[in-house]
């Protein structure tokens, strides 16, 4: 019996060798006698809407070294130091070590220190194509595209995203040696090639960014800004045409030393980041009080209905004030559009009040705020929304005005998108098409429609209640003369451990044009402006400068000649 069962335990152990383990012996029998020389694959280009490339690739080579294969080790380490700047004692210590057969000696080596060494016909040491990204304008759009680490994958925005299309696949070129690593005279190269990686095309247009990164930096300036934001979409799909984070940095210089500081200018904060939205939300608080009056509901205010003329409401034993004095008369009176244009708040919390949680809700559900937009983007942020279930009148009413609930910059921006666009809410994105650079297309980017909002009729007259804004209320600085502009100011104080900190602003304006069927949505936020901070007269104007720089790009003919006959 010992002696059968010896018999089988040899032959399981010789099937197990024989079959089951035979690729895995192949595999190392090969890699003994192979030395393996990378191909490194072509990162995938990054081009805007109108082709123009964002991030490129700069040929550049790795130098490896066969320490076995070397013949003179002092001379080889010599020479190796004095081309690539090496420290030599390293070098040679690695080369005569031993410890590893073959090792890196440097990476995105230049054409020329490649021709210099090839003139030293040095034995052991080989070359391999390499790629070093480049970015042709430097902090254009930077938080956004994102970069690349060492080793030429994805680390941050739409480079992190897409990696698995823009990093292709690396081949290989292999030599036939003896165990000791030393090449085989006479030997065939065996040649795997690289497949590169797949180019990618944004919704982005590089010159309306442009447009929008002098504005905000100008802005930033002038107002001595903690910082200063933009985005830019097309109401029509979501399709996303700028984004603006300053302060930027050059995506060729990428400080990685420093990672706070990296932290802190790579963040995509339109995207990543939630901030107390004030005014601007009023649009939303409109949008569902119009909806509700032309569906029926019998609690709604009427979009004719006439708010009373206090400066305050009291709700809860807590006193709400409108940011106007009422003084002479001012904001007495008022109905929806003029509430509007007036930017009160006591007539924003009677909207809320009269809507009630459960409708309001329903609303803040609608326009995706609290959850995710499904942008094509890494980190995204789902925004800070009281649960229904938690909120006393009192928030309900603070919610009315666009307190007590906080928003990505790029929330609002969809949200306002499909109130005043008919009503449809699509999933924003920054890619259209991702290509070979054969022109085959592997994937097309579509429109898609999330949900709808509010009715086509509602929409349209919420957009003519907020031309009436640009023309005669709070956003005069951003009206352009001849062309239809519709908008919101707003203007909220920052929250720092839970109390208002004291001479801290955040200044926002949201715009659209033409207002009648928007093309072009601006929502423009300035952080912490010194001097002025209201944002009718910081945020406002910058939205009208983008917009007029649109205009002029896009050659857009005003509605109506502005010559008076």
């Amino acid at each position: 019996m010992a002696i059968t069962f010896i018999f089988c335990l040899l032959a399981a152990r010789f099937f197990y060798v024989q079959i089951i383990w035979d690729d895995t012996l192949r595999a190392l029998a090969l890699d003994q006698w192979m030395r393996e020389i990378p191909i490194v694959a072509e990162r995938g280009k990054i081009t805007d809407r109108n082709g123009v490339i964002l991030a490129d690739n700069q040929t550049s080579y790795a130098v490896y070294l066969r320490s076995n294969a070397v013949s003179q080790k002092e001379y080889t380490a010599n020479v190796l130091s004095q081309v690539l700047n090496l420290e030599y004692e390293t070098l040679f210590k690695k080369i005569t070590s031993g410890r590893v057969s073959e090792l890196t000696v440097a990476k995105k080596v230049s054409k020329e220190k490649i021709e210099k060494l090839c003139a030293y016909e040095l034995s052991g040491v080989y070359f391999s194509r390499d790629n070093t990204r480049l970015y042709p304008y430097g902090n254009l759009l930077c938080q956004t595209l994102g970069f690349t680490s060492s080793d030429n994958s994805g680390t941050s925005g739409v480079e992190k995203y897409y990696d698995k299309y823009l990093a292709g696949k690396n081949g290989e070129l292999l030599y036939e040696t003896d165990l000791v690593g030393v090449d085989l005279q006479g030997a065939v190269a065996a040649y795997l090639p690289a497949t590169d990686g797949l180019n990618v095309e944004l919704t982005v247009d590089c010159d309306i960014q442009a447009i929008a990164e002098k504005t905000m930096a100008e802005a930033q300036k002038t107002y001595s800004a903690k910082s200063a934001q933009c985005i830019v979409i097309d109401p029509q799909n979501f399709e996303i045409l700028a984004m603006v984070n300053a302060p930027s940095y050059d995506l060729n210089q990428v400080p990685r030393e420093d990672t706070a500081l990296l932290n802190s200018l790579s963040r995509n904060r339109l995207i990543c980041d939630i901030y107390e939205p004030g005014s601007t939300f009023k649009i939303l608080t409109a949008a569902a009080t119009i909806e509700e009056f032309m569906q029926g509901n019998p609690n709604a205010l009427s979009i004719h209905h006439v708010y009373p003329s206090s400066r305050t409401r009291t709700v809860d034993g807590t006193t709400i004030k409108c940011w106007s004095t009422h003084a002479n008369g001012k904001h007495s009176n008022q109905t929806l559009a003029e509430a509007l244009n007036n930017s009160c708040n006591p007539c924003f919390v009677d909207m809320a009040l009269s809507l009630g949680s459960k409708t309001f809700y329903q609303y803040l559900d609608l326009f995706n705020l609290g959850k995710e937009t499904g942008v094509d983007y890494t980190g995204e942020a789902l925004g800070m929304l009281m649960p229904q279930s938690s909120v006393r009148n009192c928030d309900l009413a603070r919610i009315g005005f666009g307190q007590t609930v906080a928003l990505t910059p790029l929330q609002l921006a969809c949200a306002v998108g499909a109130a005043v666009n008919g009503g449809y809410y699509y999933t924003p994105h920054l890619v259209k098409r991702i290509y070979a650079t054969d022109g085959s297309v592997e994937q097309k980017i579509e429109k898609s429609l999330k949900n709808r909002t509010v009715s086509e009729k509602a929409s349209r007259t919420l957009s003519a209640m907020l031309e009436g804004v640009i023309s005669e209320g709070s956003g005069k600085k951003a009206y352009i003369e001849g062309y239809k502009v519709g908008g919101k100011t707003g203007t909220a104080q920052k929250y720092e451990n839970g109390h208002i900190s004291q001479g801290k602003y955040v200044s926002s304006f949201v715009g659209f044009f033409p207002s009648d069927k928007p093309q072009y949505l601006a929502l423009v936020i300035v952080d912490e402006p010194q001097g002025a901070y209201y944002g009718s007269v910081v945020a406002a104007p910058c939205a009208q400068a983008i917009f007029q720089g649109i205009i002029n790009l896009k050659d857009i003919q005003p509605y109506e000649s502005i010559e008076k006959e």
